[in-house]
C-alpha cells in the first residue's frame, strides 16, 4: 500500500467519513486519533522509529523487528502490542507483524487556546 495518513479526529467525523465511504466517496487509507495528546502519547519517538522500519518492510517477527532496531525484545514486544491494540499495526495468521503501508503522512492542526 502507498501512505497512511495519522491524523486526530472526533467520533462524529470519523462517522461522517465512514458515511461518505459507504456513498462510495473515497477516503484514503487513516488512522486517527481523538485528541493530538493521544496521539503523540501513544506514538513516542521509538515506536516512530518502529513504524518507520516497518514501512515496506513487509511481515516480520517481534524477534526480528527488535533485532533490526538494535533494541531489547520485551521492550519491542510492549510496543508492539500497544500499537496492534490501536490500529497501527497489524498481525498475520503466523502472529508476525506488519505496516503495510510505505509512508505515513501526518494530519494535525493546532488551534489557538480558548
Amino acid at each position: 500500500m502507498g501512505t497512511v495518513t495519522f491524523g486526530v479526529s472526533s467520533p462524529e467525523k470519523a462517522d461522517e467519513r465512514v458515511k461518505a465511504a459507504f456513498r462510495g466517496e473515497p477516503q484514503g487509507a487513516r488512522i486517527d486519533f481523538p485528541s493530538v495528546e493521544s496521539l503523540f502519547s501513544v506514538m513516542t519517538s521509538a515506536r516512530w522509529e518502529l513504524v518507520r522500519r516497518m514501512a515496506g518492510a513487509g511481515a516480520l517477527t517481534v524477534e526480528e523487528l527488535a533485532r533490526r532496531l538494535e533494541r531489547d525484545p520485551d521492550e519491542v514486544y510492549a510496543d508492539v502490542r500497544d500499537l496492534l491494540s490501536c490500529g497501527v499495526l497489524f498481525s498475520t495468521e503466523d502472529r508476525r507483524i506488519i505496516f503495510p503501508f510505505r509512508s505515513v503522512h501526518i494530519d494535525v492542526t493546532l488551534e489557538a487556546a480558548a
